[in-house]
């Protein structure tokens, strides 16, 4: 069993998190050092983290560790967990439960365990290890360890030694822009979308296939969605303040006061893809090409390369608009770059018609399951058309074939 470390920014700070990979399985570990306020019990430490395992499997925590933490359809609104052949009730309305996506993580399994004395422990993250491991220590001796596929790198990884070409690098995009539309439609918003918590892996052809992870401060209530009450500034809005879209950053309390992150992921997806093709992100860093979410001008957005697809540059814009109600949302914007990468046959038509759109969609439809049968192994732009078809929806495809002839049309 090997060890390694990874390093995340969260609220400010950062947070060490113990992983293992065990070699030629396919799975890493991940387990959460971050747990002053969980205490040591099992159900102590799910109650903190329970955010971490909405994008869990449903036997992600069964067996000998311990729990199951999902709701039946006889049994809605209560959260059942089980101990050691205990049983007892968490809470009425616990974090939801994310459904599969291949462009989101999928926790395999969940289980507390001690925390254990990693190599450099005592000089990275000395002051949250338990007392045990370290008399100064302030950690608890139990912790949280999610079990993944393992990665080869993360996203901020991959860009730091790899240039990927317009095309690719809008692939990518068009990914991260699919798993944030995916948790749009099941009421959950991320709140902590960057580059370090993106991770990847090439497929046979050498491209880039994304994954978003690390749930930890997500927005997963089953009451309140994506509309979150802002009553006093002790209410968390999500990690990464750099990311943080303006409609979170400038929100000020009230007792109405709600904020609605049904666009803020995406507004973070067009930060990010700057990184992406090949650019700094302008909403890092200091100095005067250092823009804030809260008071930035959209005059102000650095212009991308030249060689990044004209479509590709107008969304972006498009994507970090201040007012989200300009904004498109994750689906539109993905139904865009789909368009821009497979409809060039149908968009250059003055008169799109149904019929025409309809006849097309036919087409790509067909010519993607004949790809998937005839492949040992679907390549992402294969997934991505599959994907595509899947979510279809009339009106957010006809806004995205607007959107496109009317960018087109004013170069």
């Amino acid at each position: 069993m090997m060890w390694n470390i990874s390093r995340k920014a969260v609220h400010d700070s950062v947070q060490l998190h113990p992983g293992w990979s065990v070699p030629g399985s396919g799975l890493a570990a991940e387990g959460s050092l971050q747990n002053e306020l969980a205490g040591s019990s099992n159900e102590a430490i799910l109650n903190k983290m329970s955010q971490e395992l909405v994008p869990a499997s449903r036997v992600a925590l069964t067996g000998e560790y311990g729990a199951v933490a999902y709701r039946c359809e006889w049994q809605p609104a209560d959260v059942v967990l089980s101990y050691a052949g205990r049983t007892s009730i968490k809470s009425k309305r616990g974090p939801k439960q994310l459904a599969p996506h291949p462009n989101i993580i999928r926790v395999l399994r969940a289980f507390t365990s001690s925390v254990p004395l990693l190599p450099g422990a005592l000089v990275d993250y000395p002051d949250v290890l338990p007392p045990r491991l370290h008399p100064e220590g302030l950690g608890h001796g139990r912790t949280l360890f999610l079990v993944m596929k393992n990665y080869p790198c993360t996203l901020r990884q991959y860009l730091h030694t790899n240039t990927p070409s317009p095309r690719l690098a809008t692939m990518m995009m068009l990914q991260l822009l699919e798993g944030v539309d995916h948790l749009v439609q099941q009421g959950i918003a991320h709140r902590d979308l960057k580059s370090d918590n993106i991770l990847m892996e090439l497929d046979p052809d050498g491209c880039p296939w994304l994954v978003i992870t690390d749930f930890g401060c997500c927005l997963a209530d089953e009451n309140i969605g994506l509309h979150l009450p802002f009553s006093s500034w002790y209410v968390d809005r999500g990690g990464n303040g750099c990311l943080m879209a303006p409609e979170v950053s400038t929100a000020c309390p009230g007792p109405r006061a709600v904020i609605d992150y049904s666009k803020a992921d995406a507004w973070a997806v067009g930060a990010i893809a700057y990184e992406i093709f090949g650019l700094v992100n302008p909403f890092y860093g200091q100095g005067k090409a250092h823009l804030e979410s809260r008071n930035y001008e959209e005059a102000q957005l650095p212009a991308l390369p030249k060689l990044v697809p004209p479509d590709a540059r107008q969304l972006v814009r498009a994507l970090l608009q201040r007012e989200a109600s300009k904004r498109p949302s994750a689906r539109v914007a993905a139904n865009v770059l789909h368009l821009s990468l497979w409809g060039e046959h149908i968009l250059p038509l003055k008169n799109l018609k149904l019929d025409k759109m309809v006849g097309w969609l036919l087409q790509q439809s067909a010519a993607t399951l004949l790809a998937n049968r005839l492949t040992a192994k679907c390549c992402v732009e294969t997934k991505m058309k599959m994907l595509f078809l899947a979510n279809l929806e009339c009106e957010a495809l006809c806004q995205a074939a607007l959107l496109l002839c009317s960018w087109r049309a004013a170069l």
